[in-house]
């Protein structure tokens, strides 16, 4: 008979000291229920990833590995952002377990939805992409925006789960192959579809924060969505060379158009006109410039191969040097 496997719930925490005490006893009850109908192993653990956070969160984070040996946390020397804590998680789990799971700490994501994740792992898959069933807790414009960034993405070639964010099962077989992917520029959700191995999906319902306030405003999703598309897709520099090209033969058409006129012995009124189209393929080249300076900043810092994330502190340490 084959053990139970064991689970590692990887939870990113930034500033979290108003949610993390009403949701960690949460993800605890999950655990403990998951082992008493022995779909996971008794040694299962909570992992929190503290990312540089400025108020008392990583405090709460070593009173709650001293109060209970299932919670475990990890400190980050700074903020290096959600997707960086996240990779550190797994990274830190993946030679200690069968299988993590992922999830933000603000109890929007249905902590509930787990036991089907598990349930399908059980069955053979390798990863478990959680996904949401419908956006109608979402204002008209976040689920708007949300869904044209999904449809721009496969528009543009990345291959990513529609309606899915960083909510998933990853077994360990998974995050060895991850880990041979080097990326400093990480856009997990489109880059776990590169990693490939049987995988499918579970749907869940998002509820409200349950405290705090978010930390994704519209400002950090335009850059997630630019990182994505940036790092997931050469699309965009080809549509600069098409636009370039369509633009060259609009204006060699223009210049035999001007040499006829002229031989004709008739004027080409308007300086307007050629103000406006000045303008036109001079905003067309500064938008070709940034899109093209933008892969080769993210090429630089490829090269530099800068860590993603240091640990700084761990609890476990911690609580063995008050042992000793």
């Amino acid at each position: 008979m084959e053990k139970n496997p064991c689970l590692w719930i990887i939870i990113p925490c930034y500033n979290e000291s108003e949610v993390l005490p009403i949701t960690a006893p949460m993800f605890s009850d999950k655990i403990e229920q998951l082992v008493q109908e022995e779909k996971i192993a008794p040694d299962s653990r909570i992992l929190f990833v503290n990312d540089g956070s400025k108020d008392d969160t990583w405090e709460i984070i070593c009173r709650l590995s001293a109060e209970n040996p299932r919670f475990q946390g990890i400190c980050q020397s700074r903020n290096r952002g959600h997707q960086n804590a996240v990779l550190a998680g797994l990274m830190e789990a993946k030679d200690r377990c069968d299988i993590t799971i992922s999830i933000d700490c603000d109890g929007q994501d249905d902590i509930n939805a787990m036991d089907q994740m598990v349930e399908e792992y059980l069955n053979g898959c390798e990863i478990v992409y959680g996904v949401r069933s419908s956006r109608e807790t979402d204002t008209w414009f976040k689920r708007t925006t949300a869904q044209g960034f999904y449809k721009v993405l496969n528009g543009m070639g990345a291959e990513v789960v529609y309606n899915h964010a960083d909510y998933r099962l990853v077994s360990s077989r998974v995050l060895q192959a991850f880990a041979d992917f080097h990326e400093v520029n990480l856009f997990l959700r489109g880059m776990f579809p590169l990693v490939g191995f049987k995988s499918t999906s579970v749907y869940y319902e998002r509820h409200e924060r349950i405290a705090g306030e978010s930390h994704y405003p519209l400002k950090k999703m335009l850059a997630l969505a630019f990182d994505g598309i940036t790092s997931l897709s050469v699309r965009p520099i080809r549509m600069v060379t098409g636009m370039g090209v369509i633009v060259s033969i609009l204006g060699f058409i223009g210049i035999i158009w001007a040499v006829v006129v002229a031989l004709m012995g008739k004027s080409i009124a308007g300086w307007a006109s050629i103000v406006c189209i000045v303008c036109f393929l001079g905003g067309i080249q500064l938008l070709s410039l940034g899109i093209i300076g933008e892969y080769i900043g993210k090429t630089y810092m490829e090269t530099k191969r800068r860590p993603r994330y240091i640990i700084s502190e761990r609890t476990e340490e911690l609580i063995c040097d008050k042992k000793a």
